[in-house]
């Protein structure tokens, strides 16, 4: 999926993961949202919406930690989207979200985001 050209902004610059990489977030969105799309096999859109989610703040905070581990930003993103993609979706998770059992957890995570930001847009248009 070529996503070079298709890097939806922020809409949420106060939390999530814009709002927790303070300094670092105008250079670590266009870093970020890619990579994620690219590694999860969703849409740029999908990938806004998990950043700019409380799960996108979660996955900042790992970013953060890689940041002050010595990584440059762009390994901090790389590892801590292979951390993610590492961890599967627990029974628990599975039941708590609906995300299916044993998915990555970032994939699950991207696609639990979009599907909720588009059941709250066609909520609003009903």
């Amino acid at each position: 999926m070529n996503t070079t050209n298709q890097i939806p902004a922020t809409q949420n610059q106060e939390w999530g993961f814009w709002g927790t990489m303070n300094q670092h977030a105008t250079a670590a969105w266009p870093i970020a949202l890619p990579a994620i799309a690219e590694t999860t096999g969703t849409s740029p859109d999908a990938a806004r919406a998990f950043l700019d989610s409380r799960h996108g703040r979660h996955f900042a905070d790992d970013v953060l930690n890689q940041i002050h581990a010595g990584r440059s930003l762009v390994d901090a993103i790389r590892a801590a989207t292979t951390q993610w993609m590492s961890w599967k979706i627990n029974r628990q998770t599975a039941k708590d979200y609906g995300i299916p059992r044993g998915l990555p957890y970032l994939t699950g995570f991207v696609i639990h985001c979009e599907i909720v930001e588009l059941s709250d847009e066609e909520s609003l248009a009903a």
